[in-house]
């Protein structure tokens, strides 16, 4: 007598990653809140202002944008290179940041 095969167990869909946020002390004092950005999703390309280089699209960094401001829009984050963000605390922002 032959064995029965048993059906495949249905999988699950993988889950996405989780955000990876964490809190952490910018070139003026402030807390700020910073995410990185994958090569694969930076598709526009931005000014870092620590470096005033542009960062383009392609390019790994972060986006880094006040705590303290509950209704932070999209004019208040900033894309700094990783390594830039990284340095901070030697060189400070090259732009005023309005």
């Amino acid at each position: 007598m032959a064995r029965r095969r048993t059906p495949p167990r249905r999988q699950r869909p993988p889950s996405p990653p989780p955000v990876l946020v964490r809190v952490e002390i910018g070139p003026d004092g402030h807390e700020y809140e910073v995410r990185p950005v994958a090569a694969i999703r930076a598709v526009k390309t931005y000014r870092c202002p620590g470096c005033d280089h542009e960062i383009r699209s392609g390019i790994a960094h972060v986006v880094v944008w006040p705590v303290d401001a509950p209704h932070a829009g999209v004019e208040d984050r900033r894309h700094w290179h990783t390594a830039c963000w990284g340095s901070r605390a030697t060189r400070g922002p090259t732009r005023k940041w309005s």
